[in-house]
């Protein structure tokens, strides 16, 4: 084997890892974690907030 069918069984490989990881990405089956995992940025500020008002009313409530 030489160089250049090397470096096409290479380009090959790499194309269809490619592809496979493309058809996982877009599948239906993925779509409902996906969509989670995109969300936790909003979850993590509304519960951020939550703590701020919390902490708010325990403060005031406080005083």
């Amino acid at each position: 084997m030489d160089a250049v069918t090397i470096n096409v069984i290479w380009t090959v490989a790499i194309f269809v890892i490619f592809v496979a990881i493309v058809i996982w990405a877009y599948s239906k089956r993925n779509r409902k974690g996906f969509e989670e995992a995109a969300n936790l940025v909003f979850d993590d500020d509304k519960s951020a907030q939550d703590k701020v008002k919390q902490n708010k009313r325990e403060s005031s409530s406080n005083e």
